[in-house]
């Protein structure tokens, strides 16, 4: 299965065994809460998806690597203990706390979350020593003499042997006590996810252009060379960080995130095309209704590779825009919410709940990157009419007027509807820079194939689709439905002629 999917498992899992019955019991008793165990190769986002699916749930998460670990960390030190048994003292071998488990209870201590997940990277890649502890915590939840706490979910990782020459082999008896998760890369499920984390425009459109490097690992006489997920996002977040700071991303940056030499070469030629269609077409200008008939002309005549490209342009511009918008209408929401209840109270109150939600989530580790830029902006806001209120109350002082509760209550909410206004603008502009992506769409392509793209790209970037369903495009729905049915049909007709070929009914 591909990650998404692997994803949903997990969350259904961990929802499972720690749901309870009505005493308050967990309905699935934790020696048959079997530890999830997820094979597949590295760098498509195993361990990402545990942090994901901690913080989603609200749960603690704690994670190792097995590898970086000796029997001793894994067990604890052993120390004699004198006990008294049927009348005779004798000396047995006792094991301090294991580290792991320890840090169980550290993170329960520290964050208050009594529920998590216990998460084991590289699982089947133990040293010979530590393998029979491995098994034992498989199988019995256990490391050395201490128990891994209830309403902690187990959960490991491991890469298959092709990809790792140190992988161990699980024999039938651990195999059968584990809930195992076999993950294959699907540049479908990824493509969702980049969209969403604002993965590099040019990484997205080479990648369609190019979907087979999207997850390329080959052996050859020089070693493994290898194109992963984790290589094209971190690249990602690096060429954002340099073109902020004015500097050139060249192919020898790219190679120290995706360590093949041919996809590096690649990737870098494309990169320099993209830049010079960037420049050539002046996205922006388009967006903003400044359609030059020579512009449609060079498009149209255009390679395939350089017309796929300016497609990726306009929906990455698009895209953006759409994700500022929702951000946007996120705040927009929660500050009303938290205006409401400050209706007969002061809005320092509201500010410092919010402050303490946001540094609670911050200790827990529950916040993700998203939810984190959004207290971030709400906060601004806030502080933003703490500022103008208290403007006001000078005011008011200096008028001779004595500013009250009711008076302070009215002009936030007038500030607050200065602001949706502004919001409902925005809206509107993002609306007119769809209709104008449309416009020169027809102008160089009309109904042709880059039109369908240009469509479906729609119907599959989370941003787009959100925007939408609350924006009227009138030929959005047009195309979408002429369009892709007219595919359908030919699809239809297609399979149809091959089975009168081949003498089928």
């Amino acid at each position: 299965m591909n990650i998404k999917r692997a994803k949903e498992e997990i969350k259904n899992t961990i929802e499972a065994y720690l749901d309870k019955d009505a005493y308050g019991a967990y309905a699935i008793p934790p020696i048959r809460q079997r530890p999830v165990l997820l094979i597949g190769p590295p760098g498509i986002g195993k361990t990402q998806i545990m942090e994901q699916i901690a913080k989603e749930c609200r749960i603690g998460l704690v994670a190792y690597t097995i590898t970086h670990h000796t029997r001793q960390s894994a067990v604890g030190l052993p120390f004699i203990e004198k006990k008294t048994y049927e009348g005779k003292e004798y000396a047995i071998t006792q094991y301090t706390m294991s580290e792991i488990v320890a840090a169980i209870y550290e993170k329960i201590r520290a964050t208050g979350l009594k529920e998590g997940i216990l998460f084991i990277d590289e699982i089947n890649c133990v040293s010979e020593t530590l393998a029979p502890t491995m098994l034992q915590f498989l199988q019995c939840k256990t490391f050395g003499n201490h128990r891994i706490p209830e309403g902690w979910v187990i959960a490991a990782a491991g890469n298959p042997p092709e990809y790792n020459k140190s992988v161990r082999e699980f024999d039938v008896v651990t195999l059968d006590r584990i809930k195992r998760i076999l993950v294959e890369p699907d540049f479908d499920a990824w493509l969702e996810y980049a969209c969403r984390e604002q993965i590099h425009p040019a990484i997205l459109s080479y990648l369609k252009i190019k979907p087979q490097y999207f997850c390329h690992i080959e052996t050859t006489v020089d070693g493994k060379l290898f194109a992963t997920p984790r290589g094209w996002e971190d690249l990602s977040r690096f060429m954002d960080a340099y073109e902020r700071l004015g500097k050139t991303t060249d192919r020898e940056v790219i190679f120290q995130y995706l360590q093949h030499p041919k996809i590096a070469k690649d990737f870098a030629n494309y990169l320099t095309l993209y830049e010079k269609y960037q420049n050539d077409y002046q996205v922006e200008e388009i967006l903003s209704g400044i359609i030059k008939e020579s512009l449609c002309d060079q498009a149209a005549k255009a390679s395939f590779d350089e017309k796929l490209s300016l497609v990726g342009l306009l929906l990455s511009k698009l895209g953006s825009t759409f994700r500022e918008l929702s951000e946007k209408e996120e705040v927009t929401a929660r500050l009303m919410e938290g205006l409401r209840s400050v209706k007969d109270g002061k809005l320092s109150d509201l500010i410092a709940r919010t402050q303490s939600q946001w540094e609670q989530l911050k200790r827990q580790e529950l916040l993700t990157r998203k939810e984190d830029l959004l207290y971030r902006r709400l906060f601004a806001a806030l502080e933003r009419y703490q500022n103008l209120l208290l403007q006001w109350e000078s005011g008011c002082r200096q008028s001779g007027s004595s500013p009250d509760a009711k008076a302070g209550w009215e002009f936030l909410r007038e500030q607050f509807a200065k602001d949706s206004d502004a919001f409902e603008a925005c809206f509107s502009q993002a609306g007119q820079m769809l209709e104008h992506g449309f416009d020169f769409m027809e102008a160089a392509f009309g109904d042709s194939q880059e039109m369908v793209i240009f469509v479906t790209e729609l119907n599959t970037n989370f941003y787009c689709t959100k925007f939408l369903q609350e924006y009227d495009c009138k030929r959005y729905y047009q195309y979408n439905k002429r369009l892709l049915f007219d595919d359908t049909e030919q699809e239809i007709a297609r399979i149809m002629d091959k089975n009168a070929v081949c003498g089928k009914p």
